[in-house]
Formats: structure tokens, sequence, C-alpha cells
């Protein structure tokens, strides 16, 4: 049986892109019932890329998978009131948004809490005086591209995954509901603002680089591929595929050592230098070295054949992979975490479920969003709104 401990809660969503739709997802996942309320036609992210042949967009359809959608004229008094009603519905499990918007005087928390005071409201912004950022914006801000890339240094690196806005929308999730657990205890409702731009700073600095660089006066330099701290790089094989090899315990470094052959090797370079290899300091401090020592037994061995010795050995590493071959492995059934969905428009999907194992179950995926589907439904099962008056919501253009 699956899951879902969020059963009952009610959660109104007004957020675009990333980082509140994550938070949302993650919602519906644990089984929340989540609505998420788009201007009619969509907002900015509604045909982003990724996009299907259609022209749907395969983003927006992952990121709001398992919610309902509502599409509202949020331009009008009466479309306004609409979305209002939906925040600040009275009820025990409903009075939770997750929003991202700017400039909308009649959707702050202050006008809200006045129809419901224990309204748990988490806002996400850019920056915490209120102006813009993306993830891509604020990793430049806290220094990432500079220590990414090649040694030899260059242009910044930026990277590819929108890293803080998913660990944003974790921390909204996470701030969701330990609102509801105040409000249980207390009777009180929350107003709870986070920005990118801190979640940014806060995990470098969790992380001990700011305390690195305030200490030597000095940014990181670049390593490539080498692991900060330890011992870890990638290596080419025999057929020119690469394999990534990590280090970071005395037993990783001996099952390294013995699969290898090198433990002589080391034994006296260790004695030459007064290293101790077993410790990640030495191991960082020498990567370079130890890396051309390794090399050559990669050099000689196929991908399949290094990989049925560094198995056997208990090494950690991994293949480099194309995306192609995730989903190649997927269709093999090697990933019980994805599933092939359908989305109108966009046709077959490959779909996330909850990576949470729940009594070692996924769960479902949940069904394909659709902008607008659930209007009228939300309307009548929330605002207790009859066919009629429904009806003179879709006559007027409010819906």
């Amino acid at each position: 049986m699956t899951v879902r401990p969020l059963e009952g809660l009610q959660v109104v969503e007004c957020a675009s892109f990333v980082a509140g739709p994550t938070a949302g997802l993650a919602l519906s996942r644990l089984g929340a019932d989540v609505v998420r309320i788009d201007p009619l036609g969509g907002a900015n992210d509604h045909k982003r890329w990724p996009v299907a042949p259609s022209g749907d967009s395969y983003y927006w359809a992952a990121l709001n998978r398992g919610k309902r959608s509502v599409a509202v004229d949020m331009r009008s008094d009466e479309g306004r009131e609409l979305v209002v009603a939906l925040i600040t519905a009275p009820g025990p499990d409903r009075g939770v948004l997750v929003d991202n918007v700017v400039g909308r005087r009649w959707m702050s928390n202050e006008v809200l809490t006045q129809r419901r005071p224990d309204l748990i409201h988490v806002r996400v912004q850019g920056h915490p005086d209120g102006r813009p950022a993306v993830d891509y914006t604020v990793n430049a801000e806290v220094g990432l591209p500079q220590i990414t890339g090649s040694a030899e240094g260059g242009a910044p690196v930026n990277h590819v995954l929108p890293a803080w806005d998913l660990v944003t929308g974790m921390t909204v999730a996470t701030g969701v509901l330990s609102a509801l657990r105040d409000r249980d205890r207390h009777d009180r409702g929350a107003y709870i603002e986070i920005a990118l731009a801190d979640v940014a700073l806060a995990g470098v600095a969790d992380m001990g680089w700011l305390s690195e660089v305030a200490a030597s006066g000095q940014d990181r330099p670049r390593h490539g591929n080498h692991v900060y701290g330890s011992f870890g790089v990638d290596f080419p094989c025999k057929d020119g595929e690469r394999v990534m090899v990590v280090a970071l315990t005395e037993g990783q470094w001996k099952a390294l050592c013995t699969v290898t052959g090198t433990g002589d090797v080391f034994s006296a370079l260790e004695a030459a230098l007064g290293a101790d290899l077993a410790q990640e300091t030495d191991r960082y401090r020498l990567r370079e070295t130890i890396a051309a020592i390794l090399r050559p037994w990669f050099a000689a061995r196929s991908l399949e054949q290094a990989s049925r010795e560094l198995d056997e050995a208990r090494v950690l590493w991994s293949a480099y992979r194309g995306m192609t071959d995730v989903v190649a492995a997927h269709r093999k059934g090697t990933y019980p975490v994805l599933s092939d969905e359908v989305v109108p428009g966009a046709g077959a999907v490959v779909a996330a479920r909850t990576p949470l194992r729940w009594n070692g179950a996924h769960g479902p995926a949940g069904p394909s969003p659709l902008l607008g589907r659930e209007t009228d439904e939300v309307l009548a099962e929330r605002l207790g709104l009859s066919s009629a008056e429904i009806g003179g919501l879709h006559e007027r253009g409010t819906i």
C-alpha cells in the first residue's frame, strides 16, 4: 500500500520556474493536495524548455505532476477574489500558500492574514532585499564558477544543474511542514521568507568553504576533475570510455591499491616523501602523482574489464554515461524510481516517483498535469461554488 502521510493537507502554489514548484512537487508526492494557480494561458514557465515536438513543455509537466491546475484571470477583481478565497479557505488542513510573486499587493501576507490569521505562507525570493535572482546568478555570486573547470583556468564555468533552486525547494517544503507542526501545537500561522541567495550562501558556508577563504585570504584554485580534499579523479579506459574513481576512506584507498597492484609502489612513495596515504590530506596533496601511477592500469583495460575488477574489489567508482544511457537502462527496468507515463500533448515521458521509499516502495508518479484542467472541480470542492456560478465565471472569462 502506498504511504501518503500528508493525505488531506491542501496547499496552494502560486509559483513559477523551479524552486517553488519543486516544493509543491515534494509535498504532492507525500500526499498533499497541491493546487497550482496560473494566469490564463499559463505563467512564464508554461512553455519552458525542454519541450516535446508538439511544443508542450516536458519541464512544466514534470515539475507539476500530481498537482491540480487552476487557471484564473488574475488581472480581474473577480479572479483575484477567487485566488484569495482559495488561499484563505477555512479548515484545519487548509491555509497553506507557497509563492514567489512580486508586486501583487492583493496577495501580500498582510492582506491575506486579514482573511486567515493562521495562514502558513512561504514566499520564495531572489535576494532578501527584494532584488531579483535566479540559480545561475546566485551561483556566480558565491564564487563557484571561479573554482569550477580545468586547472588551467580561463573563463568561469557555469553549472547546468539548478542546484540552488532544488535545495531551496526542499527547504521550502521543510518550512511548510515545520510551520504546520507549530500551528497544530500553538494555533498560529507563519510568514516565512526564503531567498535563493541566502540558500546559496548558507550552502557554501555549511561546507566550510567561506571559512577556508577567510583564513587563507585566497580563492581555492581550480582542480579540474580532482575531488577537493581527498583523492578522486577520472581515468580513460582502453576503449575510450572514462570512469570516476574516488577513495575517501582508508578502506576505499586500500581496495584501489589492491585491485591495481600498486600497493608496493605507493609504499615506496610514502617512504620517499614522508607521506601517509592512509590519510585523506596526503592523498589530496599527492593527487597528481597518484593519478599518474594509476593511469596505466585503466589504460590497459576496457570499461567492461575494469568494471568487473573494480566491483569485485569494492572500489568506489562509476562510469561516465550520457543521459541516453540512463534512459536505456531505465527501459531495462534498472531504476524503480522512474516510470513511463503519458502527458497530454507531449506524449510519452520518463517521469519520477518520489525518491523516498516508504516500506520499500516509491509509490506512483502521479497524474500528468494540464493547464487549468481542474479549475472547475477545485472551485466546487474548496469554495463550494455551484455549477451555475462556475458557468458564469467561464462566460465572463474569469476562468
